[in-house]
């Protein structure tokens, strides 16, 4: 049964693009919440989304969405921001920096004083950049805000996997840790298959491994290539977040948030395993990465460092 706290839960979707707007659909599907609010710069793009979800409240028990202001986001129990520039065919998440990170200092500055136990879960890519600097700008604990981090790349690790094995991808577990970009890696040590480390499965030679994590770090270009931007995948790992909160799930997930002293690492939000909560980030998940691991994380970590010194 569902708590009197739950019913008045409160989340507010920053950005109305294809990726707020599915988020948004998404969390109405899976009643989240009593009330989901959308907001956006353009009201019109906006009024839109919600005129159009707002259709099928007769069909899920969420109570009601509506558009907004940005000052109505400061008592949401979660805000969701994906509001930024899209990645450009030609275009690295990291070249999104400078022009994201004023974006988000504008949303910030333009929500005000967020609710003291509020989560901020930052989706905008360069999301570990990002991350970081909503750290240092809302007012509000580092735990309690974080991203979204590698939680898509690893859901195409698993998915693809159940493919190539032939199981259901539920049954895998493992994650695709570092930026949530192009030096991101699959930490093949943390990755098992019903238990069974990926190592001692014979169809899984190295090969074949590596072929498959290719195809895990190039698919969100191949899909920008085809359609113009992602957002279906990314939309689920939003609401599964959402839904480890408010439900206090206690659940490891790869998502972005501040390391320190962590498999050679230290003062980066980058993703990496976290036991998410009602009240965010409860401590990072200590895997032991392999030495190979270790470096990948490094020159990850340091790749994002370089990027963080050209807007702080």
């Amino acid at each position: 049964m569902l708590t009197n706290n739950f019913n008045k839960t409160k989340i507010a979707i920053i950005g109305a693009g294809a990726v707020g707007a599915t988020s948004a659909y998404v969390a109405t599907l899976k009643n989240l919440a009593s009330e989901i609010i959308l907001i956006d710069v353009n009201e019109s793009k906006e009024a839109g989304e919600v005129m159009d979800i707002d259709d099928g409240l007769c069909f899920v028990g969420t109570g009601c969405i509506k558009g907004a202001d940005f000052e109505d986001a400061r008592d949401a129990d979660i805000i969701v921001i994906t509001a930024g520039l899209a990645q450009k065919p030609d275009e690295t998440r990291l070249d999104l920096v400078k022009k994201n990170s004023i974006i988000l200092k504008s949303i910030l500055k333009s929500i005000g004083k967020l609710k003291p136990t509020a989560i901020l879960l930052l989706i905008t890519n360069p999301v570990d950049i990002l991350t970081y600097l909503a750290q240092e700008w809302s007012g509000l604990p580092k735990n309690q805000v974080f991203g979204s981090g590698t939680g898509l790349d690893t859901a195409r690790l698993r998915t693809d996997l159940g493919y190539l094995l032939e199981v259901s991808p539920k049954n895998i577990d493992g994650y695709v840790m570092g930026e949530h970009g192009d030096s991101g890696f699959v930490a093949w040590s943390t990755v098992t298959i019903g238990g069974i480390p990926i190592n001692n499965i014979k169809t899984a030679n190295k090969k074949i491994l590596a072929k498959l994590e290719t195809k895990i770090k190039k698919e969100a270009y191949e899909i920008i290539n085809r359609k113009g931007a992602t957002f279906y995948g990314i939309s689920l790992v939003v609401s599964d977040i959402i839904e480890a909160i408010l439900l206090n799930q206690h659940r490891i997930m790869p998502i972005t948030s501040r390391i320190t002293n962590y498999n050679g690492i230290n003062n980066i939000c980058i993703g990496a395993p976290a036991v998410i909560g009602r009240k965010g980030v409860e401590k990072i998940w200590p895997v032991q990465l392999n030495t190979e691991e270790k470096k990948k994380l490094k020159k990850s970590a340091n790749i994002l460092k370089g990027y963080l010194k050209e807007v702080l």
